[in-house]
């Protein structure tokens, strides 16, 4: 199935996170934040949004990170994603 997101919307994939912490001590499922890093799967077209002119400033494959309780969670083909508005993407992040 193909997700294709309208306006200035763009779906995006959890990284996940550690499991562990940086001193060794393992996270249970119910201690763990949702996760900030995201990588970018759909984007949609921007155009005239609010009678205002949106670029789109990411694309597919980019790695984000978001608002941490931004946008909607909802799953495809048993995957979990979250469809946000682009302003909800704090920044990109480069390796």
């Amino acid at each position: 199935m193909t997700i294709k997101p309208l306006f200035d919307k763009v779906v995006v994939e959890s990284v996940q996170a550690e499991e562990k912490t940086k001193s060794g001590l393992y996270l249970t499922a119910a201690s763990k934040e949702k996760p900030q890093t995201c990588i970018v799967v759909a984007v949609g077209p921007g155009g005239l949004i609010d009678g205002k002119e949106t670029t789109m400033q990411v694309k597919v494959g980019d790695k984000v990170l978001c608002s941490q309780y931004a946008g909607s969670d909802f799953k495809v083909d048993g995957k979990e994603f979250t469809i946000l508005k682009q302003s909800d993407i704090l920044a990109v992040v480069e390796d």
